[in-house]
C-alpha cells in the first residue's frame, strides 16, 4: 500500500528566498495527484498559504520574476499552469535574483 501512495508523490523544491513561507523547508512533498501545475500549486498553497503571494500574482498567474520547472523543463515552454503532471513529478520554484556590479 505504501508504494501506491508514494507513486502519487509530488515534490516541490523551494529556493532560499521562499523557504521562510514554508516553515523553513527546502522541499515540500504533496501526497496528491494534481492533473497540472495549477493544481499542484493550489495544494502547495493550502499547506503554506504565505507562498501564494510570492509565487503568483492577484490573477493567479505565476509572477514574471518567478520560474517554475517540472522535471527540469520551464513551464513557460510546456503549457504554463496547464502543464500536465504525472506521478512523482518534481517541481522547482525559483524567484529571479538580480544584482551585482
Amino acid at each position: 500500500m505504501r508504494e501506491d501512495r508514494d507513486a502519487r508523490l509530488i515534490t516541490f523544491h523551494l529556493t532560499g528566498p521562499l523557504r521562510q513561507w514554508a516553515d523553513g523547508a527546502s522541499e515540500v512533498n504533496l501526497d496528491a495527484s494534481p492533473a497540472d501545475v495549477r493544481g499542484a500549486l493550489a495544494a502547495l498553497f493550502a499547506l503554506h498559504p504565505g507562498l501564494r503571494d510570492r509565487i503568483t500574482n492577484e490573477t493567479g498567474a505565476v509572477r514574471v520574476h518567478v520560474n517554475v520547472f517540472v522535471n527540469g523543463e520551464a513551464i513557460k515552454f510546456t503549457g504554463g499552469l496547464s502543464t500536465p503532471l504525472w506521478d512523482r513529478a518534481t517541481l522547482h520554484v525559483m524567484p529571479a535574483i538580480s544584482g551585482g556590479s
